[in-house]
């Protein structure tokens, strides 16, 4: 009690102990003479040379006095299996055995802890001490759940109700503390039957429990074997596991039934007393005291007959219990009866016919080789052909009779003479036996003499089953169509193989092939093989991985078959546009039905579901589409000046029922062709003139030509040049190539008509196209007689060739030098920047265009009306000529 009480207090003040030592450095000339105590936490299990705490540095030592301090530890033997100290620096590290709590504190509790003690001393002489450490150890997770024994059994009735309980009470045991210990316990196969519960006591003790959940019939499985596991609280969990062998005893619930209920027994007159006539066997599916069966006559066999033939009660065999006189009697019927504990009894009628035989019979010894009780020979069905069973001795035979002796009955034995021995038969057998064909043989040694004597002896020949047979499927391939997504857990097949051999030996498990995906299971004992995921198709269609069947003998056997599961496909995926949208760029005047561009369109789904076809939401009547391979085709050629854009929504359909679709747009862009010569709106016609003043200076502009090109870029660039003319001296008219602005040059002497012959033309590839258009001055100061100049106009002339084309060079003629294109440069620079622009915002300068063309359009429209007006709108015009006449 006073230990106790003791222990219990130095527990309460070891903290204010290390309170002190943090809060009072030891200096090198304190008084040492007191006793420290130090307390450290470790966790068991660590490896060697784990740091576990610094006493001298707990201590506030000082190291730097002279001599310094030693460390050392007591009863080195017992501590430095555990713990090693350095000398001079006090530091404690784990030494080369682990520490296991279990086996240093086996019984100690969560609420004490495991404490391992220590005493260092600390030296020289003059600082001497003694510290008492503390290493409590605190509990890892390292030891599994453990059952007392490995197979624990249990006896349940068969009449058992619904519900009830049995105390399972081999529990599992874990020398872990608190959560580590044994936290639940479950069942690894209930077969439907049965659950496991967990009662906590008032000591905490869990003990499971089995609960009965279905009715139970020892006839139809008389055992349950299974796993049962128990689970600790750690992360992860450890198990436990033992055998749990669950016996269904058996009630009264069976009455005996005779296997042969009419039997036939041929008796000779002869027959000695004891021999055996029949064996009568009735069967009970009971068990136990259930299951006794005693056998008697009925009370309507005269009682000198129950008398003459002796029926055991117990192995239902029937002898011959004295001589018989086959001379009075050569017939007997017998009743006989099997009774059960509150049945009522099973009936079986023995006839026996009795038949005179003389005097003198062969004796017939039987001497068995193949183990042998009451009658019955045991053998394997490994045991080769030819295998000797038993001898046959036929004795007491009158020499001057001949003997036959010869086997009756079905079965692959032989009855032979052994060798050159007289009156000896060897009973062998002719093949291997198989249990699994023919359990028993019944066989009959007949020997009788030359004068008709007959004696039969009986033999019973029983195979022993042995594992010789592997487990065979039904099918050895197994091949499963499922449609994709499917439920989780969703049956597939259930896979069947059936063993031929007896008992655990034709017990068959199923178990996965190791390159099985993991989203299958299959169950052990039944073969249900079921998928835990949904499947899609798109991802993986067929999975073929193996099964394998194992039986229970020794050795074990095995079979495997291949399983194949095909996923279906579903109308799950809409067709899908290789491009969000698509644009093509197309000239002008493309020939009709020609291939504008091909869609590209697919559909992860399979058959039917991913036949795409396309078709056209809008412009059928210009475009048409390739359905299968999609190709988009103009009906026509198309004419940029007409509409450069169209704009089309394109759908693709799959064959699914119901059908899904996309649509995406595809843009048709028109690029231009040089396909247009230039217009020439001014003048109007080659018939029109205008008047010049003979006073005109040289250098002033007199009139401007004027054309427009329905073309764009390049091939909508003009030029202007005059290629003949008629009247004046060369050089005496300029034009600029540019605008079409037409210049005098020189002074003009002679009044007149004069003629230039204007070629128009546009800068497109691969030829330029042009237009001429005459230009006509008439040099007067007044128009006197306009028939006249309407009669010189009219007059076919001859026009001289101009000296300079526009395209030749630079004009040089006049006080003023015009280069050919004074603006090739930045015609060029802005034809870069537009081709680099183009390839980034070909969208958007698609619709700048489109405007443009719209714009041109409306200005072209404008630009007709006036040169189509009457004489009274000519002041439209003379911003731009100085003076103009009609015709």
């Amino acid at each position: 009690m006073f230990r106790s009480r003791h222990s219990s207090k130095r527990e309460r003040i070891w903290g204010f102990y290390i309170l002190m030592l943090y809060t009072n450095p030891l200096s090198c000339l304190a008084n040492f003479s007191q006793a420290k105590e130090l307390i450290y936490k470790i966790k068991e299990g660590l490896p060697k040379g784990t740091f576990i705490g610094a006493i001298g540095v707990d201590l506030h030592l000082d190291f730097t006095v002279e001599p310094p301090f030693l460390f050392s530890l007591t009863q080195k033997k017992v501590t430095e299996q555990y713990v090693n100290i350095n000398n001079t620096t006090g530091e404690l590290y784990t030494s080369t055995a682990e520490i296991d709590r279990e086996t240093l504190c086996p019984y100690s509790s969560e609420e004490h802890g495991c404490f391992l003690s220590l005493d260092v001393f600390v030296l020289p002489q003059q600082y001497f001490q003694l510290v008492k450490v503390k290493l409590l150890i605190e509990d890892v997770n390292d030891n599994r759940p453990k059952f007392p024994t490995d197979e624990i059994c249990m006896f349940v009735p068969e009449n058992t109700p619904v519900n009830a309980r049995f105390a399972v009470e081999q529990s599992a045991v874990d020398p872990d503390l608190g959560i580590y210990g044994v936290q639940t316990y479950w069942l690894v196969n209930d077969f439907g039957v049965f659950t496991l519960d967990v009662e906590e006591n008032d000591g905490g003790e869990l003990t499971p429990f089995l609960i009965v959940t279905d009715f139970l019939d020892r006839e139809t499985q008389d055992e349950y074997v299974t796993d049962i596991i128990a689970e600790d609280g750690g992360t992860p969990p450890l198990l436990g596991a033992a055998t749990l062998k669950i016996a269904i005893t058996d009630v009264n619930d069976n009455c005996p039934k005779f296997t042969e209920s009419q039997i036939n027994v041929t008796l000779h007159g002869n027959t000695s007393k004891g021999a055996h006539l029949a064996h009568l066997h009735a069967f009970d599916p009971d068990l136990g005291a259930n299951a006794q069966i005693s056998y008697a006559y009925s009370e309507r066999v005269p009682r000198d007959t129950r008398s003459l033939f002796h029926l055991d009660k117990i192995t239902g065999r029937i002898k011959l219990a004295r001589k018989i006189d086959s001379v009075t009697a050569t017939f007997y019927k017998l009743t006989a009866l099997a009774n059960g504990p509150g049945c009522i009894p099973a009936v079986a009628t023995i006839t026996i016919y009795v038949s005179k035989v003389v005097t003198g019979p062969p004796a017939v010894i039987p001497r068995y080789i193949a183990p042998e009780k009451d009658g019955v020979v045991t053998l394997k069905e490994s045991e080769p052909a030819f295998s000797p069973i038993a001898f046959f001795t036929i004795k007491n035979m009158d020499k001057n009779q001949k003997v036959d002796c010869y086997l009756e009955g079905s079965g692959p034995f032989n009855l032979v003479p052994y060798q050159q021995l007289e009156n000896e038969y060897l009973l062998e057998t002719t093949e291997t036996l198989d249990y699994e064909t023919t359990q028993g043989y019944e066989l009959i040694v007949v020997a009788n003499n030359t004068q008709g004597q007959v004696l039969k002896t009986f033999l019973k020949v029983q195979v022993l089953d042995e594992n010789d047979n592997a487990p065979v499927f039904q099918q050895s391939l197994v091949e499963i169509s499922i449609e994709e997504n499917n439920s989780p857990n969703i049956f597939l097949t259930q896979l069947q193989a059936s063993d031929p051999d007896s008992e655990s030996r034709g017990e068959v498990i199923y178990i996965l092939g190791g390159d099985t995906p993991g989203i299958f299971v299959l169950d052990r004992l039944t073969g249900v093989l079921t998928v835990a995921t949904s499947l899609d198709r798109e991802e993986k269609e067929k999975y073929r991985f193996i099964v394998r069947a194992v039986d229970q003998g020794t050795p074990r056997r095995e079979s495997i078959a291949t399983v194949v599961v095909t996923v279906l496909d579903r109308n799950d995926n809409s067709p899908r546009f290789i491009n969000k949208d698509f644009t093509f760029f197309v000239p002008e005047n493309f020939p009709g039905y020609g291939e504008i561009g091909v869609l590209s369109v697919t559909d992860a789904d399979a058959g039917k579901n991913g036949w795409v076809a396309l078709s056209i939401i809008n412009g059928s009547d210009i475009f048409m589409i390739d359905t299968g391979r999609g190709a988009l085709r103009a009906k026509t050629s198309l004419d940029r000046e007409q509409q450069g854009t169209y704009n089309l929504w394109i759908e693709a359909a799959d064959g699914g029922e119901p059908a899904l679709s996309s649509v995406t747009m595809v843009t048709v862009l028109l690029l231009d062709v040089n396909d247009n010569p230039p217009i020439v709106l001014f003048p109007q016609s080659n018939q029109s003139y205008m008047l010049l003043l003979p006073s005109t200076t040289p250098g002033t502009s007199i009139a401007e030509v004027y054309a427009v090109d329905k073309d764009t870029g390049m091939n909508a660039v003009i030029a202007y040049s005059i290629i003949k003319r008629k009247g004046g001296e060369p050089g005496s008219f300029a034009i600029d190539p540019e605008t079409g602005n037409i210049t005098l040059k020189r002074e003009l002497n002679n009044r007149g008509l004069y003629s230039l012959l204007v070629k128009v033309s546009d800068h497109g590839q691969p030829e330029p196209l042009y237009s001429t258009v005459m230009v006509n001055f008439f040099v007067n100061e007044t128009v006197s007689n306009e028939s006249y100049i309407h009669s010189l106009l009219t007059r076919e002339i001859d026009i001289e060739i101009e000296e300079k084309p526009w395209y030749v060079g630079q004009m040089t003629d006049g006080p003023e030098r015009y280069e050919l294109f004074p603006c090739r440069p930045v015609l060029i620079a802005l034809s870069v920047a537009c081709l680099g622009l183009f390839s980034l915002v070909v969208m958007l300068t698609t619709y700048i265009c489109c405007k443009r063309f719209k714009k041109i359009r409306k200005k072209s429209s404008e630009v007709e009306v006036p040169l189509k007006m009457k004489n009274g709108s000519t002041h439209f015009l003379n911003r731009k000529l100085r003076t103009m006449s009609h015709i």
